[in-house]
């Protein structure tokens, strides 16, 4: 970490020293000590970063797509060269195990990085549609980007490196939970030779940093990822200046367990998936739906599977689970599982504390509540945390409307005997994906969801095509 600017913020291709003193803690989720202090940034910090990005629209906007191409494939080489260190940086500072951040937090970035360059090489910037007029995608201008902390390279892959391949310039603000990644990013995209002024990153709060991004005049368009809360006033800041906004928010994805499906792989990977990074997944499976004449089996054999699960130290390798990110998500999963519990639904697994041998480290109890029903909180509410819920349904029809009985809709999985069925009861769900069987949608493939869970895709052409504006040619034939 000590390599690391955690001083200063990358503006017009340096290393430039903030505007004012603020700093914050970076805290390790094992310890709960800092390791590591960051600057955060003014009005004036985003004011510089986006009158750099604003200058570098003005060459940028006009490279070529091969030229593109040769860059963003050098970010490539650079990114794989050194993703050990940015593996070693997400497991000290979000706490995810050494494995997971290996195998999935790190390689996300590598992994639609490889996309995004498939995706740009057959993208066509200008087309002649049926009137006969010249459809031009021109790129949006200058972005701002607002990253969350969970999957923290996920998502600065999927705004960063289609901003680029389509000729924007940015502002990155990162979470401040999970800032240091972000500062190897950007070292790693110096490296590369990204021209100076075309990637810039600001540390800071949303309030400040965010906030100035959202209502600035010279910012062209808003990408962000995080909670529906904040979404919802990003919009709104953005509003006086008609600025484009896409958002990626929250979730309570249901998985629908049809009668066919092999219960106990089906459940296993349902609880695994939810458990996954610590339950800190936007499109986590939390509500999972079993038929009312499989659901004591189902008990049963969920309570098997969670009582497997480990809680480790995030140094050690292995298909354990790690501590929570901050005190602060801590606090709001205990609080959360205590509502759970006064509603009246019953802990199969897990419930309040931490795990036995984990005093020190935001570390919780996996959990999973049974004799559930979708009106509690606790089946509503994104708890952002290892916390599954079990609800029983009637029928294929009950099934279909507990699934879509949620203010959010990101993803929602089915697990079937027979595909085609599932392939059916898909149809019916108001989500931006849906995952049979265990399957994943690819990284070319558009992320994102309904609801409140957001608007615009990442990911894949219509990832490309949220960053770029449309001008209709009309000429004499």
């Amino acid at each position: 970490m000590n390599h690391l600017h955690t001083n200063k913020f990358y503006i017009n291709g340096s290393w430039v020293q903030p505007d004012g003193t603020d700093t914050l803690d970076v805290i390790n989720p094992e310890t709960e000590k800092s390791i590591a202090s960051i600057a955060m940034g003014s009005a004036k910090d985003v004011d510089n970063a986006v009158a750099a990005a604003k200058e570098a629209f003005k060459h940028f906007s006009k490279t070529t797509k091969e030229e593109r191409l040769a860059l963003l494939e050098k970010i490539l080489e650079v990114y794989e060269r050194r993703s050990d260190e940015m593996s070693q940086i997400i497991t000290a500072e979000l706490g995810s195990p050494i494995s997971l951040s290996i195998n999935a937090q790190t390689v996300v970035g590598s992994g639609h990085l490889k996309a995004t360059i498939k995706t740009l090489k057959a993208f066509d910037f200008e087309e002649t549609n049926s009137e006969g007029d010249l459809i031009i995608r021109d790129a949006i201008g200058v972005c701002g980007l607002i990253t969350p902390w969970n999957w923290p390279m996920n998502q600065i892959a999927l705004k960063v490196f289609p901003a680029l391949a389509v000729g924007c310039t940015m502002v990155l603000k990162p979470s401040e939970v999970t800032p240091l990644n972000a500062l190897l990013f950007a070292e790693i995209l110096d490296e590369a030779g990204v021209p100076a002024g075309v990637f810039n990153l600001v540390n800071g709060e949303g309030a400040i940093v965010g906030s100035t991004l959202s209502n600035h005049e010279d910012v062209q368009m808003m990408s962000f990822t995080g909670s529906t809360r904040a979404g919802t006033l990003i919009t709104k800041d953005a509003a006086d200046t008609v600025k484009k906004v896409t958002l990626e928010l929250g979730g309570k994805s249901p998985n629908i367990i049809l009668p066919d499906a092999d219960l106990t792989a089906a459940i296993s990977r349902g609880i695994k998936h939810c458990f996954q990074n610590t339950g800190q997944s936007c499109n986590a499976p939390t509500r999972m739906l079993i038929h009312e004449s499989q659901y004591e089996e189902a008990i049963a054999i969920a309570a098997t599977i969670a009582l497997e699960t480990k809680v480790g130290s995030p140094s050690q390798k292995g298909g354990h689970i790690g501590p929570l990110a901050s005190e602060m998500q801590f606090n709001k999963v205990q609080a959360l599982i205590e509502i759970g519990i006064k509603e009246g639904a019953d802990v199969l697994v897990g419930g309040l504390g931490k795990p036995e041998g984990f005093e020190t480290g935001y570390f919780v109890k996996p959990t999973i509540f049974i004799n559930v029903n979708n009106d509690m909180e606790i089946a509503r509410e994104e708890v952002f945390g290892p916390v599954l819920v079990m609800i029983p349904y009637k029928n294929e029809e009950e099934a279909i409307a507990i699934a879509n009985d949620t203010p959010y809709g990101l993803a929602a999985f089915i697990q079937a005997g027979d595909v085609e069925k599932a392939k059916s009861v898909m149809r019916s769900l108001r989500a931006g994906m849906v995952r049979i069987n265990g399957t994943d949608i690819g990284y070319a493939s558009p992320f994102g969801g309904y609801k409140l869970s957001g608007n615009g895709r990442e990911g894949g052409l219509l990832g490309l095509e949220d960053f770029c504006e449309v001008k209709a040619v009309s000429y004499p034939k």
